[in-house]
């Protein structure tokens, strides 16, 4: 088993930003953790317009209401690692100004030597595409495309030159670059997104719902790569939010990565078997302070190694 294992890092409100999170970074690091990571909530509406995911009826959780900004967290993980990956699953794309975007990653792969993974994504919430977007939530898409082709022509050499809907660059000196070219990875469900990430991207950021729904979505997307003509691999980083519980949950209704550190080890071996390269680990949510976080992520780093991580 060659999966590897990442760790969210710190970005709710039961966390103190500027000590925490580079605090669990380094602890991470020493661990074993070989990426780090993000994910972005821009706000938490009140009442919501819609549900979790965009799912009627579905609340989303509390501790939405605090997150913290994903392009600062990482920065602050870069100041405190030397070796960990910086990635972030998701970064809704088209909730930031593309070359603004661009650049910021650029200097943060400056800055880190070379370790960061742009995991992008469209997002759902209409709330935050109210508030935040450079175009109208029907067309993100469309804002997605133009993002990662803004951000390949910044990364690539001078002078950039770009002619697009969001962005026009007509030549102009763009630095510092990037160490290395940056990884794009997607989130993607379904076939338009599934050919967007063959055609433009290095990667997946499948979501660990189920593990028959990612082998399911993990076989399609292999056979469109192969019937477009792909001949690079793709990179799979799995997202996992747990629900770390003090004993085993017992219910018939148990979901994936629910209870006992043993249960959630237990599904890493599941999912591991599907040919994940990573899988990212995140339990910040049920954990009520860094410390707690740190001891959950080293028993869980551990347990998976004896199992054959």
């Amino acid at each position: 088993m060659a999966t590897r294992l990442g760790l969210g890092l710190p970005q709710m409100r039961q966390y103190s930003l500027g000590t925490d999170v580079p605090d669990v970074a380094r602890a991470a690091e020493r661990i074993g953790y070989t990426s780090l990571w993000v994910f972005e909530r821009a706000l938490f509406p009140e009442p919501a317009t819609q549900g979790l995911y965009g799912m009627d009826g579905v609340p989303w959780p509390d501790q939405y209401r605090n997150v913290a900004d994903p392009l600062v967290t990482l920065t602050l993980a870069a100041s405190a690692t030397e070796r960990a990956e910086l990635g972030s699953s998701v970064l809704v794309a088209p909730l930031h100004v593309p070359f603004q975007l661009a650049k910021a990653l650029a200097s943060l792969d400056a800055a880190s030597g070379g370790r960061v993974l742009a995991g992008l994504g469209t997002g759902w919430s209409l709330d935050e595409y109210a508030a935040s977007s450079v175009r109208p939530f029907e067309e993100r898409g469309k804002s997605l495309d133009e993002i990662i082709e803004v951000c390949r022509a910044v990364w690539g050499p001078d002078p950039v030159v770009y002619d697009g809907t969001l962005t026009k660059i007509a030549s102009a000196v763009v630095g510092p670059k990037p160490v290395r070219p940056i990884p794009v990875l997607l989130a993607a469900g379904n076939r338009r997104a599934f050919r967007r990430l063959v055609d433009h991207a290095d990667g997946w950021l499948p979501a660990g719902f189920s593990a028959q729904q990612v082998g399911a979505q993990w076989r399609q997307l292999r056979e469109l790569a192969e019937e477009r003509g792909r001949t690079r691999p793709i990179r799979t980083v799995l997202r996992v939010n747990t629900d770390r519980t003090a004993k085993a949950y017992e219910g018939a209704d148990r979901r994936s990565f629910q209870g006992s550190v043993d249960q959630i080890v237990a599904d890493l071996v599941e999912f591991a078997e599907l040919g994940m390269d990573e899988i990212l680990i995140d339990l910040q949510g049920s954990a009520r302070d860094a410390q707690e976080l740190t001891d959950a992520a080293a028993e869980v780093f551990e347990k998976a190694r004896a199992a054959g991580f």
